[in-house]
């Protein structure tokens, strides 16, 4: 791995989130007239600047459930932890939490088994997985593909059961799986499309009408000619909303639009709308690719409990290093 991936990866995650977490719920056009250009504070949840919301703390739960072996009753009880106490909260107060996790962390603590928590209808699709999802890379990444599938669809399932949510959750962590390998993020792209495809192809997991969702993202450029790759889309073409399917492909939009982290980041937040999350999904990506000290360090100090979050950085790399060395 690249050095200090993890940092870069989970940082992505948390800057991402800050920089949109004061504009969240902001229409393009008022994007449009007062774009976000750096960390600002305060706005819709009068927050201080560095300030980072749900995204960011059931992230962190992940990585540290994951830094102290793997355990879905541990991360249920970190989720809960969470919701009732503010755990992994910036100032000890959880806010902005989304309906579905919500009705999910009321299920984890009636009992219910961590990989049936989370709701399963249509309607049940938000970003709310898919926004936390990335730590698991790391764990996973050197497992075979089914074994990596199986995983993510389990963690999803905390929250999101969903085919969808969890296809959606697939794709993200198989594409940071090529960036992690040094892929340039179009080749990283197209692999990540032969790859899901042929997995899609050879194992039955979903209809073809859940697969077609994503079919900005999958498309075959031999057999769906008239479809393009989401990156061909003009921006009145992508939306921003909390919707699993939109927030995925506003993310890779902006990845793959743009050259730098800064540029990248900036860009999802000005999509409007669930400005916080769209910019947490890409920021992930983006700290992958473009590494550690492509993140603005003023932006790292912003951060509120920026010890906290790189000291457990260090303790999942350790562990993954202990993973990764039979340690």
């Amino acid at each position: 791995m690249k050095n200090k991936i993890i940092h870069s990866a989970i940082l992505g995650v948390a800057v991402g989130d800050a920089l949109g977490v004061p504009v969240e719920f902001s229409t393009r056009e008022y994007l449009k007239a007062n774009p976000v250009t750096d960390m600002i504070g305060y706005g819709t949840h009068n927050l201080p600047a560095g300030t980072w919301s749900d995204d960011s703390s059931l992230t962190f739960c992940l990585a540290e459930m994951l830094s102290e072996g793997y355990n879905l009753q541990l991360l249920a009880d970190k989720f809960i932890n969470w919701y009732e106490y503010a755990y992994w909260t910036p100032y000890k107060e959880t806010f902005d939490v989304g309906v579905a996790t919500s009705q999910a962390i009321w299920r984890l603590k009636q009992g219910v088994n961590p990989v049936l928590a989370g709701g399963c209808k249509e309607t049940d699709n938000g970003n709310g997985s898919l926004m936390r999802i990335l730590p698991l890379l790391f764990y996973i990444k050197d497992m075979p593909i089914e074994e990596r599938f199986k995983h993510i669809s389990d963690v999803s399932s905390l929250t999101h059961r969903h085919i969808r949510s969890v296809l959606g959750c697939f794709i993200y962590i198989e594409f940071a799986l090529e960036l992690i390998k040094g892929k340039d993020k179009f080749d990283a792209f197209l692999h990540t499309r032969d790859r899901v495809n042929k997995f899609l192809n050879q194992h039955v997991i979903c209809s073809e009408s859940e697969i077609n969702k994503y079919h900005r993202i999958l498309v075959n450029p031999v057999s769906d000619y008239e479809i393009k790759p989401v990156y061909e889309y003009p921006e009145e073409e992508i939306a921003s909303t909390g919707y699993v399917v939109h927030s995925l492909e506003a993310a890779l939009w902006c990845l793959l639009k743009e050259d730098n982290f800064e540029q990248t980041v900036l860009r999802a937040v000005n999509l409007g709308s669930d400005t916080d999350t769209t910019a947490a999904i890409a920021g992930g990506l983006a700290g992958i690719l473009y590494g550690l000290d492509a993140i603005p360090q003023q932006w790292i100090d912003l951060l509120a409990r920026k010890d906290d979050i790189l000291n457990l950085c260090d303790k999942l790399e350790r562990c993954i290093f202990c993973i990764e060395n039979r340690l």
